[in-house]
């Protein structure tokens, strides 16, 4: 259950931490990040948010000897204007963002994250929402299956996948992790079960992100963020699979762009309107050969950080 933070130390040094700044850990997890950005600041203070109540208990133990500098709040990091708000926080110097599933999401097989352990299909992120992967994959019609399928898990036999979970439910309701992947099995040609990686894979993905709506939240978690920021204010940003990788990389793009102007309008140079944000890494920070032998969860790991320069 144990979960190694990655790309630490460079997400929280690209933060350019200052002691007495206001900060803001979109996902806390079990603190990791939380805890090596906590030990720079002295008067400065950080605003954690998750999901997930256990990981916030679990972080309030983890971080016991410096609560007096953090705040947990148990939201989704796209209400993040909203809830600074109630503590009187309107700009921050920093927000920091670790993407995905923890490794003790993961592995607690009672959540139905995993196609690795056989449990009812779960995958809520936060334990009081209603909506869970089994509602998903019982009562969605064949269409909206095969579009989570499709968009979410770029899953090339999604169309089979689908018409194999439609037909199963026929026969009762597909209640646990290794039933779905047994119709997923099912579904697939003899040539794709034999390939390197599970074939079940891009199918929970696509139902974890579904489930817990994380692209579209990440869409307005940026922007909040974003908008937030003091000037030299940074925000970073660690993804952990191409969908989510291409959204913080055109977000980041659009934010770092001058607006466009038609060439024959006449504006002289300093009339021109400048961008206010400014790429810190074009290229997106990967893990070294230490950190992808020592943790396996790196090797999909990229690290984005933009930096407000100008305008509040």
């Amino acid at each position: 259950m144990k979960h190694v933070s990655v790309l630490l130390h460079e997400t929280v040094d690209l933060l350019n931490v200052k002691p007495d700044g206001i900060y803001v850990d979109g996902t806390l997890g079990r603190g990791g990040h939380a805890g090596l950005l906590i030990s720079k600041l002295t008067t400065g203070h950080l605003y954690a948010f998750d999901k997930d109540e256990q990981a916030i208990a679990e972080s309030r133990e983890n971080l016991k000897e410096a609560l007096d500098k953090v705040t947990f709040i148990h939201n989704d990091f796209r209400y993040m204007q909203e809830e600074l708000s109630r503590y009187g926080i309107e700009h921050v110097d920093g927000v920091m963002m670790d993407l995905g599933v923890s490794s003790p999401q993961f592995d607690d097989p009672a959540r139905g994250f995993s196609y690795r352990y056989d449990a009812r299909l779960d995958m809520r992120m936060d334990q009081e929402q209603s909506k869970d992967a089994w509602q998903v994959v019982n009562t969605y019609p064949y269409q909206e299956l095969v579009r989570i399928l499709r968009e979410y898990g770029e899953e090339r036999y999604a169309v089979q996948i689908a018409r194999a979970i439609e037909r199963r439910r026929q026969d009762g309701p597909i209640d646990t992790t290794f039933q779905l992947v047994d119709v997923i099995r099912s579904a697939l040609p003899e040539k794709e079960l034999h390939k390197k990686g599970h074939p079940a894979k891009q199918t929970f993905q696509a139902l974890r992100i579904e489930v817990n709506d994380e692209l579209d939240s990440l869409e307005r978690g940026l922007r909040e963020a974003c908008g937030m920021l003091n000037v030299h204010g940074r925000c970073a940003v660690i993804t952990f699979h191409s969908l989510e990788d291409r959204l913080v990389k055109k977000t980041f793009k659009d934010l770092s762009s001058a607006p466009f102007v038609a060439p024959k309008i006449p504006l002289k140079a300093d009339q021109m309107e400048q961008a206010s944000f400014l790429l810190v890494n074009k290229k997106p920070v990967v893990a070294d050969e230490q950190e992808l032998a020592e943790n396996h969860r790196s090797h999909s790991a990229k690290l984005r950080v933009i930096e407000r320069i100008r305008g509040v």
